[in-house]
């Protein structure tokens, strides 16, 4: 048990029971029980330096560490000791978030090989004979964003495209099936003319 929480039993049994035969059966000292006591409903003392910490990690979308932090709060004149400054971000959760880089690995060998239709000519003179097919991978605050796209060869328009935050191979399957669908509306729609 935390010694915070045995003051506070202490204190809220302090009524009932001896102050020092409790600190005897929990194992802390008067004087440290008293000093608690003394502390109640006192200002946290770090509490204004979170709220500066706070605001310069909201302005900075918390990517600064802690020396970064401790130098944006020195121009403001507000002196404190770096290892302070670390001890409060720990304390009230404001530490940075740490960006690792993700490492792509290679999930295998591939399964399938398939030939190489187009043999690098990307040129086409007619609409809907040659689609090439891609995901970008777009990172957000929330993750990565996984951008599946159709593109026509012939004036590089985007036939369909699907996002999803999982890159699965339904997200190509559900793009193919939304560029088949636009195409069969598109040809339905020149038939009736």
């Amino acid at each position: 048990m935390r010694t915070k929480v045995k003051y506070a039993v202490i204190n809220r049994h302090r009524n009932e029971y001896a102050v020092s035969v409790m600190c005897k059966f929990f194992e802390v000292s008067r004087s440290g029980y008293y000093d608690f006591v003394s502390r109640i409903g006192k200002a946290e003392r770090d509490a204004e330096l979170a709220k500066k910490i706070q605001e310069c990690q909201d302005r900075t979308d918390k990517t600064y560490g802690y020396r970064r932090v401790w130098k944006w709060l020195k121009d403001k004149n507000i002196e404190r000791n770096p290892k302070t400054v670390l001890r409060v971000m720990k304390k009230y959760g404001l530490l940075s978030e740490i960006r690792r880089r993700r490492k792509w690995i290679n999930l295998g060998q591939q399964v399938h090989k398939y030939k190489n239709l187009l043999n690098r000519q990307f040129r086409t003179d007619r609409p809907n004979t040659k689609w090439v097919t891609d995901i970008s991978y777009v990172h957000t605050k929330e993750g990565v964003l996984y951008l599946s796209i159709i593109r026509d060869l012939y004036d590089n328009s985007i036939v369909a495209y699907k996002t999803a935050s999982r890159q699965t191979v339904n997200l190509v399957l559900d793009t193919i099936r939304l560029a088949m669908k636009k195409e069969k509306k598109r040809v339905a729609a020149e038939l009736q003319l």
